[in-house]
């Protein structure tokens, strides 16, 4: 079967594809059939040795995979063959099957297209941690969300919406708030690409102020990091939740005197580490957004699919922040 290897410590243009050889499942275990696997940003820092984790090589990118069930292993239960599953694996989903933990599988509701489902599970399931887990979320919030346009941004719009909450998407071209218009947003702010110098960041906190309003965000969701961080902060309420979900401008150094000021929180949040802790509380988020999806108040955007030739492209693409919405490898 083909399979996408990393074999050296580097960016997409490294990755190869290969003939390997079949899984078979194992105690725990069933084997998927991999129909799609949705391209996220762990998949290019895990492979420039850049991620929490780093698996021994060779080893294949792709945390997020729907399928169908080829094989059970032993001592598995509730689980057949030709289940509709899709689940969250870390890495090793870029290739055409896999065995995987059945604890970490969530079945595919009918209706439900195994690759659209392949872009519901990392994106999504962060959100709904980060909003209601970590931001406390509540109707009639103001939520500013930094890069609205990608996978995770639009499905935080999204989230914020169905949840009754005013919401602000700063992104970087008039391209993408369009998207984010159209995925709900209320307002949207166009900022420029870093680095910032001192005019130019005072001038963002002042334009992320005047589109949140004279109360500020409850809920700033930066997604971006580096010197977009700041003036977000600035445009935060009083007692606002500050959520940290990602960084791929660069870690931000924050002033720590406005958390005084505004006493507000800055939170992480490490959906990865939620799951594998309160596994439970994740099912229940998940069934809640399936739930979601039932009632048309979510919909994952797939801009582009990818054969696994050019799974490389993919990831290229939402490194370089290109991407809008999420992009899915198909394998099937």
């Amino acid at each position: 079967m083909k399979a996408v290897l990393t074999k050296e410590v580097g960016g997409p243009e490294t990755l190869v594809v290969e003939e390997v050889a079949e899984p078979t499942a194992g105690k725990g275990e069933v084997v998927v059939k991999i129909a799609a696997c949705a391209i996220n940003y762990p998949d290019a820092l895990i492979i420039r040795d850049m991620y929490q984790f780093k698996p021994e090589r060779p080893f294949s990118p792709g945390g997020e995979i729907s399928g169908t069930i080829e094989s059970v292993g032993e001592g598995v239960t509730g689980w057949s063959v030709g289940d509709r599953v899709l689940a969250g694996v870390g890495n090793g989903g870029l290739r055409e099957k896999m065995a995987v933990d059945a604890n970490r599988l969530f079945k595919v509701p009918e209706g439900v297209g195994l690759v659209d489902a392949s872009a519901l599970l990392m994106t999504y399931g962060t959100n709904i941690h980060g909003l209601k887990d970590r931001g406390d979320i509540k109707e009639d919030d103001t939520v500013l969300v930094l890069g609205a346009a990608g996978g995770v941004g639009l499905a935080a719009v999204e989230l914020a919406k169905a949840y009754g909450c005013r919401v602000v998407a700063a992104v970087s071209t008039e391209e993408k708030a369009e998207v984010a218009r159209k995925a709900g947003a209320d307002e949207t702010v166009i900022y420029p690409r870093a680095p910032f110098d001192k005019d130019t960041s005072k001038k963002l906190a002042s334009d992320f102020k005047a589109a949140v309003g004279p109360g500020g965000a409850d809920i700033v969701y930066d997604i971006v990091g580096g010197d977009y961080s700041e003036p977000a902060l600035r445009a935060i309420a009083w007692e606002g939740r500050f959520l940290v979900v990602g960084f791929p401008a660069g870690i931000a150094k924050m002033p720590l005197n406005l958390t005084l000021l505004k006493s507000c929180d800055i939170r992480g949040v490490f959906w990865g580490a939620f799951t594998a802790r309160e596994p439970e509380r994740n099912q229940k988020n998940i069934e809640e957004l399936f739930d979601l999806w039932k009632a048309g108040k979510i919909s994952p955007l797939i801009s582009e699919t990818y054969p696994i030739e050019r799974a490389h492209e993919a990831i290229a693409k939402l490194e370089n922040r290109s991407a809008i919405g999420k992009l899915v490898v198909t394998l099937d």
